[in-house]
This record gives structure tokens, C-alpha cells and sequence, in this order.
């Protein structure tokens, strides 16, 4: 009789560990490029996108029946994949909060936040062109491509060049056009 209850209470745990999703550690696992049903995009990681909706749950773990830890409201913003499972993709944001969202929720479309301080935008890809505006910390907009140390931005209508470490959202040696 006691065989009969561990039994069922192995049944009872296995069936609430298959509902509740892919557990973190299959999801750390899920990083390669699998020809299998939970095959990844075979695209490079890390990489940058941004946000599709004004509002994207950020869950705890690759799957719906995972609690949402917080919500994006800044649609556009660009965010990180650092990991993907299935159809789900762990992000991190430029201030550093990590977490899963469905890859529906993303776009290819690139965006930068400005970082540090107050920054110039300036009219050429030099520190000694003259600067068409400044930009605040967390100040968002869309990136056009990169020549070097510097890349052409678009913030809020000022367009102009920025220095890639003046901004968050393309990598150091990134090649962008």
C-alpha cells in the first residue's frame, strides 16, 4: 500500500513539473542550435532588437505558466537577447534586468539609449563638428549605422552622430549599415 501512494505521489509531481513549462535549467540548455522541435534561430548571440508592444511581460522562466516579474512599457526600446528557448528569448535591458519574453514581443529594428551623461548629438562623425543637439540620459532613438567610433542616430527628429560608447544598444566592433 505505501508502494501504491510514493506512486502516485511521483505521478502527482511529475504532471505538475511537465505543466508548468521547460524548467531554467532545460532552458540553459536550449542555447545551441538543436535540429530537434525546440530548435533556436541559429542566430548570433548575443545580439540587439527592441521592443514590438508598449507593454511585453517579462516572465521568470521560457513559458506562459511562469509568473511575470515586471512589465516593458517602452515600446521601441532595445533590449538584448542573451539566450533563447523554444520560441522564447531571455533579454536584458541597458540597465541590466534580465528575463524572458515570447520572441513575438521583439523586433529587429534598431534602437540605441543614451548612456552617461548629457550627450551631443553633432552634425558630422567628429568630436569637432558642431552638435545639432543634446541628449539626456535614457533619451531613446533609432540607430542608422555606424562608421567607426561613431554612429548616425535619429533621436526624437535630431539626427546626427554619436559615439558608440555614448550610447547602449550596438556593440563595440559591430559593423551596422
Amino acid at each position: 500500500m505505501l508502494s501504491g501512494i510514493r506512486l502516485a505521489l511521483a505521478v502527482v509531481a511529475l504532471a505538475a513539473g511537465l505543466s508548468a513549462g521547460p524548467t531554467p535549467a532545460a532552458a540553459a540548455e536550449g542555447g545551441g542550435k538543436d535540429k530537434g522541435p525546440l530548435k533556436t534561430t541559429g542566430l548570433p548571440l548575443p545580439r540587439f532588437v527592441t521592443l514590438r508592444s508598449g507593454e511585453v511581460n517579462v516572465r521568470t522562466g521560457p513559458a506562459t505558466t511562469y509568473p511575470v516579474e515586471w512589465v516593458f512599457v517602452r515600446k521601441e526600446m532595445p533590449v538584448e537577447i542573451t539566450q533563447e528557448f523554444d520560441t522564447w528569448r531571455r533579454i536584458r535591458d541597458w540597465e541590466g534586468a534580465e528575463g524572458w519574453v515570447h520572441q513575438s514581443m521583439l523586433s529587429g529594428k534598431r534602437t540605441v539609449v543614451v548612456m552617461g551623461d548629457v550627450r551631443s548629438i553633432r552634425r558630422e562623425p567628429s568630436p569637432a563638428a558642431p552638435a545639432v543637439a543634446r541628449a539626456q540620459p535614457g533619451v531613446m532613438g533609432w540607430l542608422h549605422k555606424c562608421q567607426g567610433e561613431w554612429c548616425q542616430v535619429d533621436l526624437k527628429g535630431y539626427k546626427g552622430w554619436m559615439l558608440r560608447s555614448e550610447v547602449w544598444g550596438v556593440y563595440a566592433n559591430e559593423k551596422f549599415e
